[in-house]
């Protein structure tokens, strides 16, 4: 959990998809985390299967930015991600 953040989340936990996109937006600004392309577009993709519409967008924009290979990999962390917190 990145301590920097103006909320503190326990990520073994359940969230809403609002704070996923905060994070989202975070990991992809560098704001408060490091930049990472790969986590914020897992956290996009938990918001949008969480219900938060503005993420898609976000996603988007970020893929154009990303491999094939690190959008699969954020893809396959935001599953197992979904999996082992949402069961």
């Amino acid at each position: 959990m990145a301590q920097a953040h103006s909320f503190q989340l326990d990520l073994n936990e359940p969230i809403d998809g609002r704070a996923c996109l905060q994070l989202g937006i975070s990991y992809s600004t560098g704001k408060g985390v490091p930049y990472d392309l790969v986590e914020a577009h897992k956290w996009f993709n938990v918001a949008a299967v969480k219900g938060e519409r503005e993420a898609l967008g976000w996603r988007a924009e970020l893929a154009l930015e990303m491999s094939p290979a690190q959008i699969a990999e954020a893809q396959r962390q935001a599953r197992e991600w979904l999996l082992t917190r949402e069961s």
